[in-house]
């Protein structure tokens, strides 16, 4: 919407335009959620701070209410006290702790869910991959207009099963855990990104870091959010980009509202609700500064969201040296 004249040079050159005519079949019409669906977890979901919680994105016009897994005060304060325990506990005895200026090569094993070979039914090309992790590379080292961070990416594998029982994946249902308890590699310092057809007009889902492993850590997205995908404003990339930053430890840029320690990153401004589409001088909160709708962490089209803040890059390093790091 012009926020960004370059927005083309930071993007995989030879996405056609004829690839972006579909709409993503929940998106196409839609109200824009009150922010009173985000003021709690769906009951059940997780209990103590250690668990991988889920966060998630929600096209406009989705089913937001359905994010799997959107923060209530408490469980912010929980995940908090956790990562400062992480660091206590690790910090006399690691030898691998990343220094700030570190550059982090994350392994990627990416696992293509299919229904059959079609491109209806999941098989996409291994085009749309490289593309990918081209996308997460540009936006971690800020070379899309925000700051640098520590990661870098690398494939790893890329994984196709076909599984109609998979198929689509449904975020929460025991599908879900079979297909990641089946199929997750390597330690806490990989990432795997699961990619299919999704439920309930979410784009992606992901895990935040714990300190035991588990088979469900990792991130799912949308197959056709993808660079070239045919979700019509939502296919350049940043469901990743966005899924990848819970992953590593980043909350929404809305977390908590206008009140509170917010999404516990002090450069980015107070938010109310999710912002969509791309709104121009947003701002829904007294404090200081419009709302961080370009921020990789909250909900506008892919095309108006470019940048992490020097304080998400320093909690994500921050969170990898807790939990991640070898």
């Amino acid at each position: 919407m012009g926020l960004r004249p370059n927005l083309l040079t930071r993007r995989t050159a030879g996405v056609a335009t004829s690839t972006l005519a579909l709409l993503l079949s929940t998106a196409a019409v839609g109200v824009v959620p009150a922010a009173s669906a985000f003021s709690a977890a769906p009951a059940g979901v997780c209990a103590e701070p250690a668990d991988a919680h889920a966060d998630a994105r929600v096209a406009k016009g989705g089913h937001a209410k359905l994010d799997p897994n959107h923060l209530t005060a408490k469980q912010v304060r929980d995940r908090e006290a956790d990562l400062a325990a992480a660091q206590r506990e690790r910090a006399n005895f690691r030898t691998g702790a990343v220094t700030p200026l570190a550059t982090v090569t994350i392994p990627v094993v990416v696992h293509v869910i299919q229904e059959n070979s079609t491109r209806a039914g999941g098989n996409i090309p291994d085009s749309l991959i490289t593309q990918q992790i081209s996308v997460l590379n540009q936006a971690y080292a800020g070379s899309t207009g925000g700051a640098a961070t520590a990661f870098s990416f690398q494939l790893s594998k890329i994984n196709r099963v076909t599984n109609p029982s998979w198929y689509p994946i449904v975020q929460g249902s025991s599908a879900e855990r079979s297909m990641k308890t089946s199929l997750r590699t390597g330690g806490k310092n990989t990432l795997n990104m699961y990619l299919g057809e999704l439920s309930d007009g979410l784009l992606g889902w992901a895990t935040f870091p714990k300190r035991t492993l588990d088979k469900m850590d990792g991130v799912v997205v949308l197959n056709e959010s993808l660079p070239g995908g045919s979700a019509t404003n939502y296919n350049q990339g940043d469901t990743g980009t966005h899924e990848i930053g819970h992953w590593l430890n980043l909350y929404h840029t809305f977390q908590g509202g206008c009140s509170g320690s917010g999404d516990s990153v002090s450069d980015t401004p107070a938010e109310a609700s999710p912002a969509y589409e791309c709104p121009t001088g947003r701002d829904t909160c007294s404090t200081t500064g419009k709302d961080p709708i370009t921020n990789f962490m909250d909900y506008t089209y892919d095309s108006c969201m470019y940048q992490f803040t020097a304080g998400q890059a320093s909690r994500m390093l921050t969170a990898w040296n807790a939990y991640r790091a070898a």
